[in-house]
């Protein structure tokens, strides 16, 4: 009976304390709410005033620039010239504005010629495909390789190349770096022999790197007239980005638990068994970390190379955007620019979400 009285007391109690707990994870879950719209807010007013700066400095540097013709025009030619130079800028005439800093807007609309020209040129080489349908099926059957399209490559095109061509690095760059990582980081001995190649290589330019790729392949290509530009940029791409991956797979192996390498030889564990139940499994947090940075320094150094190696990638873009010098380039030069920023930010997400899902602590990583 005072059991019972005991339990009343203690469900009563209990009932009193709900309206308290339901009242303190309501406060919570809005303390969360205003927190996450103080973040949103917090970027959104950044990214406007970037903007804002943006605009005025690229208003500044182009009147700054039409002063400077204006003024070279009165001075070399005279008041007339002078006022018909002024008249053509300020017409928007493309033949005579100023090529400087493109605003935001000019940036915004040679993004969307970009996209509608991908649209177009879509369509041409449906059509081409269309109308060689029958020649190309013509040409297999009699074992003769097919007419493909030869047209020059969209935006987008030039973008999926580019995505192509550093995934090709990175996968060649894990698959050099993590086997003679563990194998360097298993063995003190060859740790100190390897250290000094290491050390020597690591900080070489991707410049030298292209070179040294191009000497090698363009003589294992003698004879053969395919164009090799993806294969030397996707190696250079590779060995130049490694060296991350290499050190922190060494360091990750190196620093496994004593404890755990002491179980391994307790239960017996063969040579293999020890490396793919013990070690890789230990090392995967230092391992991941140095394919994120090789994932981050092959997207870096792909420009550079794709330029040398006249690949049909965002760094031959560039260049050729920048070479031809029409008033729209600089803007399409900013819009390559952006876009090689946000594929690069999705990379590091996409590699942090991979390291999160296989590592013991999710919080690693920022």
């Amino acid at each position: 009976m005072a059991q019972n009285i005991v339990l009343k007391e203690n469900k009563k109690k209990l009932i009193l304390f709900k309206p308290i707990e339901i009242i303190f994870k309501s406060k919570l879950s809005k303390n969360k709410l205003l927190l996450s719209f103080k973040k949103t807010g917090v970027t959104l007013v950044s990214i406007l005033l970037f903007l804002m700066l943006w605009h005025f400095g690229s208003q500044a540097l182009y009147n700054k620039e039409a002063s400077y013709k204006i003024n070279k025009a009165l001075t070399e030619q005279g008041k007339v010239a002078a006022d018909a130079e002024r008249a053509c800028i300020y017409s928007g005439k493309n033949s005579c504005q100023p090529n400087t800093l493109p605003s935001p807007l000019q940036v915004w609309t040679s993004l969307q010629l970009l996209i509608a020209d991908h649209y177009v040129i879509k369509a041409d080489k449906k059509v081409f495909e269309e109308q060689m349908f029958a020649t190309n099926k013509a040409l297999i059957a009699k074992g003769k390789n097919k007419i493909t399209y030869t047209g020059r490559p969209s935006f987008i095109d030039i973008v999926l190349t580019s995505i192509k061509t550093v995934f090709a690095g990175f996968l060649l760059a894990l698959l050099i770096a993590v086997p003679i990582g563990i194998i360097i980081g298993l063995s003190p001995f060859l740790k100190s022999a390897f250290n000094w190649f290491i050390q020597i290589f690591k900080p070489v330019s991707p410049v030298v790197w292209y070179l040294l790729v191009f000497m090698i392949v363009k003589t294992l290509y003698i004879g053969n007239n395919s164009d090799n530009a993806f294969v030397i940029s996707f190696i250079s791409v590779g060995l130049c980005a490694m060296w991350a991956t290499l050190v922190n797979t060494a360091m990750g192996v190196a620093s496994v638990d004593k404890d755990y390498i002491n179980v391994a030889k307790v239960l017996k564990l063969g040579t293999f068994q020890k490396v793919f139940k013990i070690i890789i499994p230990s090392s995967l947090p230092l391992i991941f970390t140095g394919l994120r940075i090789t994932l981050s320094v092959a997207w870096m150094v792909l420009i550079a190379i794709e330029l040398l190696a006249q690949s049909p990638g965002l760094g031959l873009f560039v260049w050729e955007e920048f070479q031809n010098g029409a008033n729209d380039s600089n803007s399409k030069i900013i819009v390559a620019m952006f876009v090689i920023g946000i594929i690069g930010f999705l990379l590091d997400r996409f590699m942090l979400s991979i390291q999160q899902m296989v590592s013991f602590n999710k919080n690693e990583g920022i």
